[in-house]
């Protein structure tokens, strides 16, 4: 009965999603009947980008401190939400790096004190539902979905799992292993190679945001460890949740007071203060010797900014120039000088914490040289010459163009508000980055780039062979020394 039932709920969710296709196929379908004869992509005219409107929500704080949206979305009969915890593993100490990813793992793998992980898998899997928690460098999640009809008992799960966790040890074990098998393998792949090496150039090895889970420090963490960091952490007054879809707000409210209106707050648990932030390098030109690749990954950049400044729009239209299909990199690097495979570079802010200015793709060794430069005579040019108006209107077109796709559904635009809240930006934030671009003229563009990008700091790094890298590196200056990084995997002692 219950393998019956449980592939009726996965029928339903297939018919469901094929309803859906079927709709938007058949208006598509009527299209060429009905459009006129084809024109030149020049002759193409668009109606004005919408403005963003906020979808109706409700917000409000349990006595305990937990603070809450409901967002509606009768779409689908579909139901699901997000718990932002302020925690993550930038707070591990240093000689327990790995500890934030293992208790977000087993938090959710390692059961409950009323379930182990086995039954909440299969009470799960019987309504085609999921849980999952995790914590990344900045923050810590548990996310659920399920169908209408069944989000009362998942939530029940969801709540379960947040509140009652009992980082079973043989689940720690399990995970453990997995994360040894990762270090042993996490110089197979050259991408990896880069941008891990990249942030400790960038953030230093010892830096939260660069530094990475090494066999010694895997080993030192015990299951009081994971108990330890949950409960500092994982607390009423330190969570925002999130929750969207097919409900009605009263019912959904009062469901959320029933389950986490009784968690008790911890009084006494603060988040630490922030690691500070300083650029590592200088500047300078980095190699990873790999003797079996064809090519080069380059990466070159210095650390950069947070959203919050004001100039972020203006970077972003600067970003526009640089990047994408009809960016400068993409038509001059790649298209004319037939030096790239890819190519790109991004002013990446972060919410609290600064973020980078990266650069770099991928090319043939012996392009290796002549890429690097093509790249920083862009980067010199975006910031001495002044961009054309047809570059200004591309990037901002281009820039508002996606910016309006990451509000295709409710959940989307929740999301945003549950971090703009954690990390205390004001609600109105995507308006006045919106208008921000707007405002954005071919002065600011040219400002902020001067302003912010420095070519003298750019910190460059190389995943090559060495052999196969002619002219070679020391070719890019005079005064360049280039200076070998060792990736070698530490042993457990």
């Amino acid at each position: 009965m219950k393998r019956t039932k449980l592939r009726l709920k996965k029928v339903k969710l297939f018919l469901l999603s094929l309803c859906f296709f079927t709709v938007s196929l058949g208006t598509f379908n009527l299209l060429p009947s009905l459009a006129a004869a084809p024109k030149h992509y020049d002759e193409l005219t668009f109606p004005a980008v919408p403005e963003i409107k906020l979808p109706k929500y409700t917000r409000f704080e349990l006595k305990n401190g937990i603070r809450v949206y409901l967002m509606e979305d009768r779409e689908l009969p579909l139901v699901g939400g997000t718990a932002l915890f302020r925690t993550g593993e930038r707070f591990e100490p240093a000689d327990k790096i790995g500890l934030g990813g293992l208790t977000g793992e087993v938090m959710r793998t390692g059961g409950t004190s009323r379930h182990t992980a086995d039954e909440l898998n299969q009470l799960l899997e019987q309504r085609a539902a999921s849980v999952e928690t995790g914590i990344d460098v900045a923050s810590g999640t548990a996310n659920f979905s399920a169908l209408a009809e069944d989000v009362e008992p998942v939530f029940d799960l969801f709540a379960e799992v947040i509140r009652e966790p009992i980082f079973a040890q043989e689940k720690l074990d399990l995970a453990k292993n997995q994360t040894q098998g990762a270090i042993a393998r996490r110089n197979d792949d050259p991408n990896g190679i880069t941008g891990r090496e990249f942030q400790k150039l960038i953030y230093g090895d010892r830096s939260p945001y660069a530094r990475t889970v090494e066999y010694k420090t895997l080993a030192n963490i015990s299951r009081d460890d994971l108990v330890s960091f949950y409960q500092k952490y994982f607390h009423p007054k330190n969570m925002i949740l999130g929750i969207s879809g097919d409900f009605d707000t009263a019912k959904m409210r009062s469901l959320v007071e029933q389950k986490f209106g009784t968690w008790q707050p911890n009084l006494s648990a603060e988040v630490p203060a922030l690691p500070t932030v300083s650029p590592a390098k200088g500047s300078g030109v980095f190699l990873v010797n790999q003797p079996q690749l064809s090519q080069s990954y380059v990466q070159m950049g210095h650390l950069g900014g947070m959203l919050s400044s004001p100039d972020y729009g203006a970077l972003d239209v600067m970003n526009g120039v640089l990047n994408g299909f009809g960016g400068r990199l993409f038509n001059n690097v790649r298209s004319r000088q037939g030096l790239a495979y890819s190519v790109y570079a991004a002013w990446s802010p972060r919410y609290d914490y600064p973020g980078v200015f990266v650069a770099g793709g991928q090319t043939r060794s012996d392009a290796t040289v002549p890429f690097i430069q093509a790249i920083r005579t862009e980067i010199d040019r975006i910031r001495t010459e002044p961009i054309t108006p047809a570059e200004l209107a591309f990037a901002k077109d281009s820039t508002l163009n996606s910016f309006i796709f990451k509000f295709e559904n409710p959940s989307q635009t929740l999301s945003r508000l549950m971090r703009y809240e954690y990390y205390g930006y004001p609600e109105d934030f995507i308006f006045r980055y919106r208008r921000s671009i707007e405002a954005a003229t071919i002065a600011d563009v040219q400002r902020v780039a001067k302003t912010y990008l420095k070519p003298e700091n750019l910190v460059t790094l190389v995943v090559g062979n060495t052999a196969a890298i002619q002219p070679p590196l020391s070719s890019l200056g005079n005064s360049v020394k280039v200076q070998s990084v060792d990736i070698t995997i530490p042993s457990a002692t």
